[in-house]
């Protein structure tokens, strides 16, 4: 097949997307636009006949006092991945981007390598039989994947270093994520633990209430977001990031992201995000207060969105980032213990990879990102 990519329209970029059940909600044009530091880009591929078969966005962070850039697809672009003329696609890719005056290139295939189901990592953690999750044997695999792989590596592509945890990569490489098609909701939640099953019973005993909000409620959620850093001891966006991700992401598709505030007796105890693109629907950002967490706000506000992601028609509810540890000592542990009570799967993605295509300055890039 004979592939040309060149700039697309936003209206080109969303129609191509309307024909997919889901891609990454990092792969919609209003993602861009929320990246103010960034330049983006729609790039579109287009068959002899002119027609749109794939596409990405590209996002590109300008070298400090060079008119160079890091080209960056997260997660994605939106392709045949499988297609045995990969290169197809790839080379036109880095010849525009590299027309561009990006001097490395970074992209995250959206597959999926490897999954395994709940019953599956609890076995091996209560025989403490592994400590992580790619020693053991998985549900069910992806035997294209490790092709894939190997089809890039030749061709010069680098893949991440994930550190062993995961979070090596810009995005995360394990995920977790709750099947909704084909299930009823009695099944979904049948499929909860009974300590989850328990806190969403408590919540409701208890009076807490969930409600979804709107642009004007982004400051209530934005209060507890800064109680949640001081805890976990990260460092909060500003209130400015999430009323722009709003304006942006709600401008394009009214359901792309949702606000939900769990309350009780008029207060605010727990609020949360979710992006929603096609069959895909994600738990994006969440935050809480360090008091009446007996009452169980956050198990309440996530069985309010997987049941309002089942009412839009998702196909998965997308918990996102894990460690891949399953080591109990491990600070990380928590990540996936709290998720595994949903009685979903845990997901391995192809990871990120890097072209350079400027080796000297790639290199540079290398060094300064391992200091920071």
């Amino acid at each position: 097949m004979s592939l040309r990519l060149r700039t697309i329209t936003r209206e080109e970029h969303l129609a191509f997307l309307r024909t997919r059940p889901s891609a990454s909600h990092m792969q919609v044009p209003s993602w861009g636009e929320l990246k103010s530091e960034w330049r983006s880009e729609s790039i579109g591929w287009t068959d002899a006949s002119g027609t749109v078969v794939g596409v990405g966005l590209v996002l590109y962070r300008q070298l400090p006092k060079l008119k160079r850039y890091l080209a960056y697809l997260p997660e994605g672009p939106v392709i045949d991945w499988f297609d045995q003329d990969l290169d197809d696609w790839l080379r036109p890719m880095l010849a525009h981007l590299k027309a561009q005056g990006a001097f490395s290139v970074k992209m995250g295939p959206p597959v999926v390598i490897r999954r395994w189901e709940t019953t599956t990592i609890k076995e091996a953690i209560s025989g403490g039989q592994a400590k992580r999750l790619r020693d053991i044997e998985p549900d069910w695999h992806e035997p294209r994947a490790f092709e894939l792989a190997e089809r890039l590596r030749r061709a010069g592509w680098l893949q991440g270093e994930d550190g062993g945890a995961g979070f090596g990569d810009v995005q995360p490489r394990y995920v977790f994520q709750v099947p909704l098609a084909g299930r009823s909701l009695d099944d979904i939640q049948r499929g909860f633990n009974q300590l989850w099953r328990r806190n969403i019973k408590k919540a409701e005993k208890s009076g807490v209430e969930v409600v979804q909000g709107g642009y004007e409620d982004l400051a209530v959620f934005h209060r507890l977001y800064v109680v949640t850093a001081e805890r976990d001891r990260f460092t909060p966006r500003p209130l400015a990031y999430f009323q722009r991700m709003w304006t942006a992401l709600a401008a394009e598709d009214p359901n792309r992201m949702r606000l939900y505030i769990a309350y009780l007796d008029g207060e605010p105890l727990a609020a949360t995000t979710m992006l929603a693109v096609g069959e895909h629907v994600w738990y994006s950002y969440g935050a809480s207060a360090n008091h009446k967490r007996e009452v169980k706000p956050s198990n309440a506000i996530q069985w309010r969105m997987m049941r309002d992601a089942y009412a839009l028609g998702a196909s998965v509810y997308d918990l996102r980032g894990i460690s891949d540890t399953l080591d109990e000592d491990d600070p990380l542990f928590g990540l996936i213990q709290f998720k595994l009570g949903t009685g979903g799967q845990a997901a391995e993605y192809l990871g990120e990879w890097d072209f350079p295509l400027n080796k000297l300055l790639h290199k540079a890039l290398d060094i300064y990102m391992s200091r920071r």
